[in-house]
């Protein structure tokens, strides 16, 4: 396989992207392709400010109203940028598709390989959950469609479940046979994306028959059932997940960066260029959705019930039939690039995960196929453990909405703390030393900030949100799973994995490097020949 150029007398010059991959002991595996546009893409559409921003409005409308709504893209928005300022920095040091395991290997002090397997199954679980809660959210989305073409359609949690696996089966499908297709699809879902939301916020300034005035931006709301002095913040705390749980996943930046040429820079401009311009855009089209919500008490507590689709019902009731409708499919198309780049990105940290063993039965998800290149076994991976996840949502009595926020949480959380983990280590490391995109001076500030603010922001996602509690399963589940679910990982790692998990495995020597990717080259899997 070609890696570089060839000077006069046959030898090859590896470029930088692979000599950098090499020195961090990893061959060329995957297909160098993406651009620095595409890299930030994947981020941007996985952030999707038309998928979490939208699929979790009705929180912020029943916690904090649309005080929360309107303030807490800045608040959470630069926290967030902090987080992503200091994983963008750790990225352009170690551009590869492990990611945060890698980094936590990488910078820890001692016990290497434990730090690795935490971070490692912190981000596994994120990922798999943040995938399960955007295709959970799109078939409600579809489902709230459907009903626009049959009158006589009901949609129920089964029929929810239906669709959500039929979702998880085409972005399965799509990254199994369609892999230059979906490449093309990223590049057009940022534009999809910051073309949609301009037009939403062009068509709900100029076509609805009324809006709320600009005081109403700035009130509070609390339709959570907790009472009490304090309520009122807990409740603006609460919402401030609206804006939290829509900025994530933007460490798929990392994770693609053995696909992207100038990794060491590309892959760290695009999680932070994802970032702002997601708050930018985010806030731009909350605020016009609330000056959109139809006045009295009865009519915001109506569309708030809604849970997930109250974003749809104010695009219905602001709008005539065929601006609502066109909005709602606009974003329903949205929400479905989302959970694409999202299998994608999910599958590619899978793949590295299981290239370093820490995954069971890890030789058949780091397989690859010969052809495209792609860890086709891993995509799948993904698939099943999303759609695993999105089950319990059959045992909901009073509606979708407490399953769709413990996936919600469960998604953020294993996410956040899994980009804690490398910046606290980064922060105690005396031998770190920085890629071509850092922080310079203000790495630690940033750093120390951060982690404080993923701390602060897992507590609030593990809170419960509503009360009373009528029946088991309104209770915010999230907590219980979560710690039960990490509970057996660690318990696995003391019994067993201490005693083989070494943390990331280099593949070899130069030669054996060079060695895998000449096979590969030929359609020759190196993979199948290893042994444990």
């Amino acid at each position: 396989m070609s890696t570089g150029t060839t000077e006069p007398g046959g030898i090859e010059q590896l470029d930088d992207d692979t000599r950098r991959l090499h020195e961090l002991g990893y061959a060329q595996e995957l297909k160098r392709g993406l651009g620095g546009f595409s890299n930030f893409a994947i981020s941007f559409s996985i952030i999707s400010i038309l998928t979490g921003g939208i699929t979790t409005y009705y929180l912020g409308m029943d916690a904090g109203g649309p005080r929360v709504i309107t303030l807490g893209w800045f608040i959470v928005g630069f926290f967030t940028l902090l987080v992503g300022m200091g994983m963008a920095e750790i990225t352009s040091a170690y551009p590869t598709a492990g990611g945060l395991y890698f980094f936590a290997a990488k910078l820890a002090p001692k016990n290497k390989a434990a730090w690795s397997w935490a971070t490692g199954w912190f981000n596994l679980v994120g990922q798999v959950a943040v995938t399960a809660s955007i295709d959970y959210g799109l078939a409600n989305y579809v489902a709230f469609a459907i009903g626009f073409y049959d009158s006589k359609f009901h949609s129920t949690v089964r029929t929810v479940l239906v669709i959500y696996a039929l979702v998880l089966v085409a972005h399965g499908l799509l990254n199994t046979f369609g892999v230059n297709l979906v490449e093309k699809l990223a590049n057009l879902s940022a534009w999809w994306h910051l073309g949609g939301t301009a037009l939403i916020v062009v068509v709900l300034l100029v076509l609805p028959s009324h809006h709320q005035s600009i005081s109403f931006l700035f009130q509070s709301q609390n339709l959570t059932g907790w009472t009490g002095p304090a309520a009122g913040f807990y409740a603006f705390m609460i919402g401030l997940l609206l804006a939290q749980y829509t900025l994530t996943g933007y460490d798929a930046s990392a994770h693609m960066t053995e696909e992207t040429k100038d990794a060491a820079r590309a892959g760290s401009k695009g999680i932070v260029r994802a970032i702002y311009v997601s708050i930018i855009a985010g806030f731009l089209l909350n605020l016009v959705m609330t000056l959109a919500i139809p006045s009295g008490a009865k009519a915001y507590g109506q569309i708030a019930a809604q849970g997930s689709t109250a974003g749809a019902a104010i695009f219905i009731n602001a709008l005539n039939g065929f601006w609502g409708k066109g909005l709602v499919l606009l974003v329903t198309v949205a929400q479905f690039f989302c959970g694409l780049a999202s299998v994608t990105a999910n599958s590619r940290m899978i793949y590295a995960f299981s290239r370093d063993g820490a995954v069971p039965g890890h030789r058949y998800w780091h397989r690859l196929h010969p052809k495209s290149r792609t860890p086709v076994n891993a995509v799948w991976f993904a698939v099943v453990g999303a759609f695993i996840l999105g089950i319990p949502s059959l045992y909901q009595v009073s509606g979708s909405s407490v399953a769709f926020f413990a996936i919600v949480s469960i998604g953020t959380v294993g996410l956040y703390v899994a980009y804690a983990i490398p910046i606290y280590l980064r922060l105690r490391s005396t031998t770190f030393e920085p890629g071509p995109w850092n922080l310079g001076r203000w790495s630690k500030v940033v750093g120390w900030i951060a982690v404080l603010w993923v701390i602060l922001i897992t507590l609030l996602f593990f809170a419960p949100e509503f009360y009373p509690w009528t029946t088991a399963a309104d209770i915010n589940w999230a907590g219980p799973a979560f710690v039960t679910l990490m509970a057996i990982v660690f318990i696995w790692y003391g019994v067993s994995a201490r005693k083989w998990f070494t943390g990331p495995r280099m593949q070899g020597s130069e030669l054996t490097l060079e060695h895998i990717e000449e096979e590969l080259a030929e359609g020759i899997n190196p993979i199948e020949n290893e042994t444990d």
